[in-house]
């Protein structure tokens, strides 16, 4: 792996930077959603139709969505406080235990009896994906259930040394949420906005620190077609005039990372993986590392760095995993 670090950084720094997350605290805003994993085997082929028989072993029921990126930001050492709405239901009551187990604050998470938890169900057989279905209501979350989410932000936001904006496309970050947000972190200009967008809307990520879409939404966000290192720059180049960002790190699977920042030279970042199981939440390890790297006072390389080499620690996992302080400490030795 040491081949894959790039020039000048200090690997040292990295890792002094890690033992400094105990003392970090970030605020994620997104869509909270349960990742359900039914395990099984397959043995046959349904006489009814040509899709195979699943039977299953057992099942969990994990945080994901941006209440992955909390889970990932405890695993790596950090603390971190998630605003979200979730269902009146059993999967909310679930929501709220795993948040419990984690000793995060619930107060940013509002209950809503009008739409149930997201749930994102995958069956998984022989570390495969057959099947995923969705119980989801992607409406804009509005009126005064986003009045309490605006109070809670503007009571805690100077408690926190990062936001991160996890968009899941659900109905939690609108417009209106962002307008508000840029507004409150105006008044605490050290505090670096970190977000993974989706493509839609792209207006509501002016003004972020770093944004981290993949290269499909890079490509979505900027019209350019990502084929190398030119096009890489051209899109993230775009992204930083349209959006008024300081830096873009577009992710890009086995081709790993390209970080493109204001009047700096684009730098890649080739992937560390190993081998690949499961790209599920790799994103959200991503975010988190860079979010907890840039909180510590890394510069933005050192940061993706970092991330990258939780993103080829986490794709070697099957199912929505993290990665542990103690695995990013082991990698770069």
């Amino acid at each position: 792996m040491k081949n894959k670090i790039p020039a000048n950084i200090d690997i040292p720094a990295l890792r002094q930077a890690l033992k400094s997350f105990s003392n970090l605290r970030v605020l994620v805003l997104g869509d909270l959603i349960i990742d359900h994993f039914i395990w099984g085997e397959v043995s046959r082929i349904s006489p009814e139709a040509p899709v195979p028989v699943v039977n299953v072993t057992h099942d969990d029921l994990l945080l994901g969505g941006s209440a992955n990126v909390l889970n990932n930001i405890y695993a790596l050492g950090g603390k971190a406080v998630i605003c979200g709405a979730i269902g009146r239901d059993d999967m909310g009551d679930r929501m709220l235990a795993l948040l419990h187990d984690l000793s995060s604050d619930p107060g940013g998470v509002i209950r809503l009896s009008d739409r149930p938890t997201t749930v994102k169900t995958r069956i998984i057989a022989r570390n495969q994906q057959v099947v995923r279905f969705d119980h989801e209501d992607n409406s804009p979350v509005n009126g005064p259930h986003l009045e309490k989410i605006k109070k809670f932000i503007t009571a805690h936001i100077a408690d926190f040394q990062a936001v991160v904006v996890s968009d899941y496309n659900k109905g939690m970050i609108s417009p209106q949420l962002m307008d508000f947000l840029r507004l409150c972190l105006k008044d605490h200009p050290d505090i670096p906005l970190i977000i993974d967008p989706k493509p839609n809307l792209p207006q509501r990520f002016t003004g972020a620190s770093i944004i981290t879409p993949n290269h499909h939404e890079a490509e979505q966000l900027t019209g350019i077609s990502i084929v190398d290192e030119s096009s890489l720059k051209e899109a993230g180049q775009k992204l930083l005039a349209q959006l008024d960002l300081e830096a873009v790190l577009i992710t890009r699977g086995e081709a790993g990372m390209g970080l493109v920042e204001r009047h700096k030279p684009t730098i890649t970042i080739p992937t560390v993986a190993r081998e690949v199981f499961d790209v599920t939440g790799a994103g959200d390890t991503v975010i988190a590392a860079l979010a907890l790297g840039t909180a510590a006072g890394l510069p933005y390389a050192a940061a993706a760095t970092l991330a990258n080499f939780a993103a080829g620690i986490v794709v070697g996992k099957v199912g929505t995993a993290t990665v542990s302080r103690e695995e990013l400490l082991e990698v770069m030795k």
